[in-house]
This record gives structure tokens, C-alpha cells and sequence, in this order.
């Protein structure tokens, strides 16, 4: 046998790295599934949690068919290559330490074949095109959606860092918390969302209901949901907009229609007015609060900031950040960072029985 040269032994050296570090990629794929499926086992236990492979809308479950095509096509390609390269590094290699069972021949070389050239040339070009199809398809039919007659529309509207959602058909305004009547498949009744942004870039998404939807300054974007179930589902903004971006989140419940009905009627009406509480209502509309914040019929008129007159019918506060307790509220007020650090909203700086005053007239405004 010839004697070996330095950059031979040294190629044939790293042999036994690479198949440790087949191994290790194995271990890690292995790992990423396991902690994958103990996610999706969490969401399924402690609901609500987002879930992109529980759709609950037609939207969804168009993204989900889709997103299974694409993962079992990726797989299989995976599966080769990754079989390939076990089978080679199994194969050819290194026999021993002093080469025993090697004799020292070069595998054959191929050069110059067509069918190997077609063959590498032809299959992904088929791949990508039916990866192609298939999502023109999906992005065609959720975009270019009919609009039925009747159906709910609404505007988002993404703020640092809440949601604003305005129903103008219905004269209702809210923030944080939307409500949509459930779909009927045999009637379907979708809602169709125009998104706008009041500061930066902002993204609606809520995983079991639609895919992501950006939010842009001086654009309007367009999105639509159709839930098969009532229930709550909770999303978050997808879409870097500052420090609280974290904590931008979304609650989207999905009413029965004699539910929506009831929280429309419900939105509609006039503040009461709670003679206990004019202590508190009258601090807080001689703060600048009133800059900020709107409440019907009062002269609290600002925009900057969520609509106030129906706070306490919302089962959070700061966008979701925290339960609408009492207590939460008057931490709130007292020093917003405590619950949502880097928020927009100034501490008023009250003393403790001005903060107790506004709080009850807060907890009036249902």
C-alpha cells in the first residue's frame, strides 16, 4: 500500500468528527420535536393559548393545509438528504486506525451524467413549483374574499401599545378586547378588519383565527375571520413596535349572536352616573387624563389614549397585561410601570385618597 500523505491522513481524520456531528444534529432534532409537542400539549391544556395547528377559521385552516403540504415536502427532503449523508459517512468510513479494511482505492467517479444532471435539476424545480401553487392558491382565496352582505366590519387600529377597534356600523368603540359573532358554516357571517397604525409598525395576529397581518403608518391593510366556535383566542403583535411590544397583546372573543348582540347594546349605552363617585370624577377630569382618554358624555374627549367609558366591562387592563381587578387598576394609576414598564401612560403622581377616588369612579364605568 503507498504510503499516505499528510492532507489524506488529515481528511480521513475528520471522518469520525462529522458522524458526531450527525449524531448531534439527530439529538437536537429529536429534542426541538419533543419540546414542540410538549407546547402544543400545553396550549391544548391550558387554553387559551396561541396554537397555529388548532384553526378555528376558514383563514387558518387554509394557512394550516398549507403549512402541513410544506412540512411533509420539507421532511421528505430531509429525510434523504439526512439518510444520504449517514449512509456515506457509514460506508466510507476510515476501517481502523492503521486503515485495516481500507485499500486505498478512490470510490468511483462520476462525471458528465445526464440523468444524475436532470435528475438534481428537474425534481427541485418541481418542488418549488407545486410549494408555489399551492401557496398562490392559499393567499389568493383568503385575499380576495367576498364580502357577503351583512357582515361585521371593523377597525383596528394598532397604538404604543394597545388596540383600538372601532365598529362604525354600530357606533361602538372599544380597545384591547374584540368581539365578533361566531360564523355559521351553513350561513357563514365573517368579520372583515381594516387595519390601520397610529404610530409605528404594529402586527395583528391571532394564530388559531388568521394568519399575520401588518399594521402601517399611511397604509391601510385588510384582513377577515369567520370563528367556527365561541370561545375566547388570544394572539399577540407580531411586530417589533418599542418597548412594550412584548406586552401589545390581543383577545378576540368569539360571542354567540344573541352575545354579540347584548355586549353591542351594552357598549352603547350612556354612562351612569354614580353620584358616590363625584369625588373621583371630578379628579379625573381636572388631571390630564382627559388629554388621553375618552368617556361619553363627559368631557374627557382624548384619543391618544383607550376610550374609558366602559372600562370596567373588559377582563383586563393594559392591553391584557393584567386582570381588571381593583387592585391591578389602582396599582395602574398609581405607577404604570409596575405592570408594563416603558408604557406611554405618565404616573399622575396622586396622593393616596385622590387615588382611591378615582379608582371607584373607574369601577363605575361599566
Amino acid at each position: 500500500m503507498p504510503e499516505q500523505g499528510p492532507e489524506q491522513v488529515n481528511v480521513e481524520n475528520k471522518v469520525p468528527g462529522t458522524a458526531r456531528k450527525l449524531a448531534a444534529l439527530a439529538v437536537l432534532i429529536c429534542g426541538f420535536l419533543l419540546a414542540a409537542s410538549l407546547c402544543f400539549g400545553a396550549a391544548e391544556n391550558h387554553a387559551p393559548l396561541p396554537n397555529i395547528f388548532r384553526p378555528e377559521s376558514t383563514p387558518a385552516d387554509s394557512i394550516f393545509h398549507l403549512s402541513i403540504l410544506v412540512l411533509i415536502i420539507t421532511g421528505l427532503i430531509f429525510l434523504v438528504v439526512f439518510s444520504l449523508l449517514v449512509y456515506s459517512v457509514a460506508k466510507y468510513r476510515r476501517r481502523g486506525a492503521d486503515g485495516e479494511g481500507d485499500d486505498g482505492r478512490e470510490p468511483p467517479q462520476v462525471y458528465g451524467s445526464n440523468q444524475v444532471e436532470l435528475a438534481w435539476t428537474v425534481i427541485p424545480v418541481l418542488i418549488v413549483l407545486v410549494l408555489f401553487l399551492a401557496t398562490a392558491r392559499v393567499i389568493q382565496s383568503v385575499q380576495d374574499a367576498p364580502k357577503p352582505p351583512g357582515a361585521i366590519e371593523i377597525v383596528a387600529v394598532g397604538h404604543q401599545f394597545w388596540w383600538e377597534y372601532r365598529y362604525p356600523a354600530l357606533g361602538v368603540v372599544t380597545a384591547n378586547e374584540l368581539h365578533v359573532p361566531v360564523s355559521d358554516p351553513i350561513r357563514p357571517s365573517p368579520t372583515f378588519l381594516t387595519l390601520l397604525s397610529a404610530d409605528t409598525d404594529h402586527s395583528f395576529w391571532v394564530p388559531n383565527l388568521a394568519g399575520k397581518t401588518d399594521l402601517i403608518p399611511n397604509r391601510t391593510n385588510h384582513m377577515w375571520i369567520d370563528p367556527y366556535k365561541t370561545g375566547l383566542y388570544v394572539g399577540q403583535c407580531a411586530q417589533y413596535c418599542g418597548t412594550q411590544h412584548a406586552k401589545m397583546l390581543l383577545r378576540v372573543y368569539v360571542d354567540s349572536p344573541e352575545q354579540f348582540d347584548q355586549w353591542v347594546q351594552q357598549q352603547k349605552k350612556p354612562v351612569v352616573v354614580d353620584g358616590s363617585a363625584d369625588q373621583g370624577r371630578r379628579i379625573f377630569q381636572s388631571t390630564a387624563c382627559v388629554n388621553c382618554h375618552a368617556v361619553s358624555g363627559t368631557a374627557a374627549a382624548g384619543q391618544f389614549g383607550p376610550d374609558l367609558t366602559h372600562l370596567m366591562s373588559r377582563d383586563t387592563i393594559a392591553a391584557g397585561a393584567a386582570p381588571n381587578t381593583r387592585e391591578n387598576l389602582r396599582a395602574w394609576l398609581q405607577n404604570p410601570d409596575s405592570i408594563k414598564p416603558g408604557s406611554l401612560m405618565p404616573a399622575m403622581q396622586l396622593s393616596d385618597k385622590d387615588l382611591d377616588a378615582v379608582t371607584d369612579y373607574l369601577e363605575t364605568l361599566r
